[in-house]
């Protein structure tokens, strides 16, 4: 009864929301649009990660991103497989502090984090995180980029398509025009907003769109970081079948030459 009436209860609210948005915004919001591709390293069956790109993304999740989407399915641990040292992981892990607990006492305290930690979540309850967002809940990220139609490429274009909306469409209160979101009104503010807002240690310019591409890639490393290990055996696995499929024909061939 009560998923029903949830059910109902947005069916209302969207069926009023397209009677209340103007012409214009109702036909932003109609179909597909086509996302801008990027040439990811790990695009393709023989794909791998940029560990340096990789690195960076990290960079632009911790020091963007983090303050409002956690990644939950990720330890800091984790850190170690994209090329950061024993000691760098360390250190990240211990500059944020984690809920631990309850001690003798029974008391919830807090520490700092260590190597074998998940991410620290950035709010305590989906109920805060509302709250410090005007209502909508942040996404964790962990697996974002397998939960997204389109994956790093959806994610590169959301974070690059923030514009001005077109004439005669109307932006709701709290919400924000972008080309590439599904309705193209979203309550996300910009989070990348100008080139140069982080400064990477590799010396590459942090421009909006190496960025986007950057943390792009440092999604998809984390939703899927077994990627290059599955591509590699199954090549193995594809020339193991090949060699098996020669030489079983050549058996066959052997032992049905003198049949005629």
């Amino acid at each position: 009864m009560a998923l029903r009436f949830v059910k109902a209860a947005a069916l209302a609210a969207a069926v009023g929301l397209s009677a209340s948005l103007p012409m214009g915004a109702a036909k932003a919001a109609e179909g597909p649009v086509e996302l801008p591709h990027v040439n990811f390293s790990f695009n393709g069956p023989f794909g791998t990660f940029d560990r340096a790109q990789v690195q960076r993304g990290f960079q632009v999740y911790k020091d963007v991103c983090a303050a409002c989407h956690g990644m939950h399915l990720l330890a800091y641990r984790n850190l170690r497989d994209i090329g950061l040292s024993e000691e760098e992981v360390t250190a990240i892990a211990a500059s944020v502090q984690i809920q631990d607990g309850p001690n003798d006492n029974g008391e919830m305290f807090e520490r700092p984090g260590r190597a074998s930690d998940r991410f620290r979540r950035p709010f305590a309850n989906d109920a805060a995180a509302r709250a410090a967002n005007n209502g909508a809940l942040p996404p964790d990220l962990s697996v974002i980029t397998k939960a997204r139609v389109g994956g790093a490429q959806y994610i590169h274009a959301l974070l690059v398509g923030y514009t001005q909306p077109p004439e005669g469409v109307t932006v709701m209160e709290g919400m924000h025009y972008n080309e590439y979101f599904p309705g193209h009104q979203i309550a996300m503010a910009p989070p990348l907003v100008q080139d140069g807002q982080l400064t990477f240690g590799d010396g590459t310019n942090a421009t909006v769109d190496q960025m986007a591409r950057d943390v792009s890639a440092f999604l998809t490393w984390a939703a899927e970081p077994e990627l290059e290990t599955r591509r590699a055996m199954g090549v193995r696995i594809l020339i193991f079948l090949a060699i098996l499929g020669g030489l079983t024909y050549a058996v066959k061939r052997k032992i049905w030459a003198d049949v005629h």
